[in-house]
């Protein structure tokens, strides 16, 4: 039986991946900040005596390792980590009130990746000297991380910083039996997209994106963008001259700011 934890499990992307797993007989570990949604999509999983919620915010670092060795003790082990809490907000550099929201984008987003993933590490490695299966960490990015978005300067920072942080942990823990899995997101039908007052190429339902994760993390891929699509976008945004990145951009429209309608 697969075991597996998976941060923001209440909604989105989380409970998409975790219906997933639920379906193919795995124990999970689901953490989330509020309580009821998490039972609820305990109760509605297979097997819901399997699973164990812990609901917590995921920037309580000692509640997320509680937590952790909580779930390695009553599963006897771990396979799988998902870091996939995520928050997002529009945020512009010239308001002060702006810069407590882009510290708790940054803490959400990417120091809590670091604090889930580091009470895993030793007994992932621990089992990797004992010959057993395969092991993965998996950071959820998003295609937001490759360039800039304006109006999203937190929130693209952020998954930037996911990605590279992801790609540097896989060459520390090469050879050590744990394989790190970076996906990147492009647009998924979840409660946070549903609110971007702008077109979204190739929208991917929550559930279709999470059979595509599951086979990329199984397959112990380095770098996946979900949907396929978006990940020629992804390579064609990297392409972009800065001149040409800069114009094209300025005309889009942005997120709204945390607690405003302005842009």
């Amino acid at each position: 039986m697969k075991r597996v934890f998976i941060t923001g499990a209440s909604s989105g992307i989380g409970a998409a991946l975790a219906r997933a797993y639920a379906e193919q007989g795995a124990a999970l570990g689901l953490v989330a900040r509020r309580a009821q949604p998490l039972e609820q999509l305990r109760a509605a999983l297979p097997h819901p005596e399997r699973h164990r919620v812990y609901a917590l915010d995921v920037t309580d670092h000692a509640a997320l390792a509680a937590a952790a060795a909580d779930f390695i003790a009553a599963s006897d082990g771990i396979d799988v980590v998902i870091a996939n809490a995520g928050i997002s907000h529009g945020t512009l550099t010239e308001y002060a009130e702006d810069l407590a929201v882009f510290e708790r984008i940054v803490a959400t987003n990417v120091v809590a990746t670091v604090a889930t993933f580091h009470p895993f590490i030793a007994t992932l490695k621990k089992q990797a000297q004992a010959g057993s299966r395969a092991t993965r960490l998996v950071g959820i990015g998003s295609v937001a991380g490759i360039r800039g978005l304006p109006g999203a300067s937190a929130y693209s920072a952020s998954k930037a910083a996911v990605l590279s942080y992801c790609e540097a942990l896989r060459v520390e823990l090469r050879g050590s039996g744990i394989k790190v899995v970076t996906i990147a997101p492009g647009y998924i039908d979840t409660p946070m997209t549903q609110g971007n007052p702008y077109p979204m190429p190739f929208l991917m339902a929550a559930d279709k994106f999470a059979a595509r994760a599951l086979a990329a993390i199984e397959g112990g891929v380095s770098y996946r963008v979900i949907p396929w699509q978006m990940g020629i976008v992804a390579k064609l945004m990297r392409l972009l001259p800065d001149w040409l990145y800069d114009f094209a951009s300025s005309k889009a429209r942005r997120k709204p700011r945390s607690g405003s309608n302005s842009p």
